[in-house]
């Protein structure tokens, strides 16, 4: 049986993104949220907050998506992690580049705030499955 989803990291450097985020996972999908505003943040915060998923920004100024998912993955509590990209960028060939660093899956910008926790979701389920 697979763990139930309950926390999530939102790492967004937009504001705006980070708000609608927060309040479809939380408000829609009743998750438990907490946000960051950059990669480094992310990585400080990440080892404390302790997270069952991190949703993870590709296009981020000064550290990008998938740079912060491999210094994540040097973090021996978050090696294990499930990640998702959020991403404007899903090209087939963009996809299957960011699932061949490990992320569990792919949402693409713009979203819909009602949909979003479902699609959390079914990717998490798939890869407990």
């Amino acid at each position: 049986m697979s763990t139930p989803l309950q926390h999530i990291l939102c790492v967004e450097d937009e504001n705006d993104i980070r708000e609608v985020l927060r309040l479809s996972l939380e408000a829609v999908g009743g998750f438990t949220v907490d946000v960051c505003s950059s990669g480094p943040e992310a990585l400080r915060r990440a080892p404390e907050l302790d997270p069952d998923l991190i949703l993870l920004d590709v296009m981020m100024p000064g550290m990008d998506g998938p740079t912060t998912f491999g210094e994540l993955r040097k973090v021996p509590s978050l090696r294990e992690t499930p990640i998702m990209f959020l991403t404007a960028k899903v090209q087939p060939s963009e996809v299957s580049q960011y699932t061949s660093l490990g992320a569990i899956g792919v949402l693409s910008k713009p979203f819909d705030p009602m949909t979003l926790p479902e699609r959390i979701r079914d990717a998490w389920g798939e890869h407990h499955g």
